[in-house]
């Protein structure tokens, strides 16, 4: 199991999982703890992102063992999957704005690595660059209120979480510290998570200054130490890579976790010990 996504109310959890060889999603109702599977082609299906709504589901798939393109279907399963966005790039959906108006996606350039784009969901649907250099730019997220995006990139030799406005980059600014991945929103704003390299879940106070145009992080703080789950189905950095926490908007979170220790008990060896059998 990989990549829990929460709906906007927490009633429904989205996540990867295995099947028959191929990477399928399925939809979990929380309340009842029934978990039903939603994509059934042959072809691999992952990536899950929620409407603000919860209504629709969008994920990537790849038809025809060609590449990843962005596809949307109803969360009822009522209607079959329709092609948000077809190109010669993999790619993968990362969020989906608040106000339903834009995707955030990731995807790989030849040129370029993993790069930030969205895809506006009206209009003429032109996707554009959000975050594109020599370097890899990925687990993009939105701000609750739709002006920022947190998003990783590896410029400095290692992963960090940066923070820059949207949809027009004016710059952006590092907000983690020693490295950091897995970036998520507090849902009311306040707060940016992510997790260090030790394995703690910190958390950076966000304070929005000049009328709403100034970002100001505060000093990272660790929460609480995780043990989020590894394995062929997640990626720990570049692209597709996803967290695997969420965050509700009651402040609790969603952990996808390593359930055994892969390391075997230690064996204790006793020399000479039935000299103790003589006493």
């Amino acid at each position: 199991m990989a990549s829990p996504v929460l709906t906007t109310d927490g009633r429904r959890v989205a996540v990867v999982r295995t099947v028959g060889g191929n990477n399928n999603i399925w939809l979990i109702d929380v309340a009842r703890g029934v978990a039903g599977r939603f994509t059934f082609g042959p072809q691999g299906s992952g990536a899950p992102i929620w409407s603000p709504d919860g209504s629709r589901v969008a994920f990537r798939s790849n038809p025809g063992n060609r590449r990843f393109d962005l596809f949307e279907k109803p969360a009822s399963g009522e209607k079959d999957e329709q092609s948000l966005l077809s190109t010669e790039q993999d790619k993968a959906p990362l969020d989906w704005s608040a106000d339903g108006s834009a995707l955030l996606y990731d995807a790989q350039g030849p040129k370029t690595g993993t790069d930030l784009w969205a895809l506006p969901l009206t209009g003429e649907r032109k996707p554009f660059p959000v975050a594109q250099t020599s370097f890899d730019e990925s687990q993009g997220r939105f701000s609750p209120d739709g002006k920022w995006i947190a998003f990783v990139s590896n410029e400095t030799g290692h992963s960090e979480v940066y923070v820059q406005t949207f949809p027009r980059p004016a710059g952006k600014m590092q907000v983690s510290t020693s490295g950091g991945r897995y970036p998520q929103w507090r849902p009311d704003g306040s707060e940016l998570f992510y997790l260090a390299p030790d394995g703690h879940l910190m958390a950076v106070p966000i304070r929005i200054e000049s009328e709403g145009r100034t970002l100001v992080p505060g000093a990272p703080v660790a929460l609480f130490v995780t043990r989020l789950a590894a394995g062929v189905n997640v990626r720990p950095t570049g692209y597709g890579s996803r967290a695997q926490y969420a965050v509700a908007r009651d402040g609790r979170f969603l952990l996808n976790v390593t359930l055994a220790d892969a390391t075997a008990s230690p064996i204790r060896l006793v020399l000479n010990w039935n000299a103790g059998l003589k006493r």
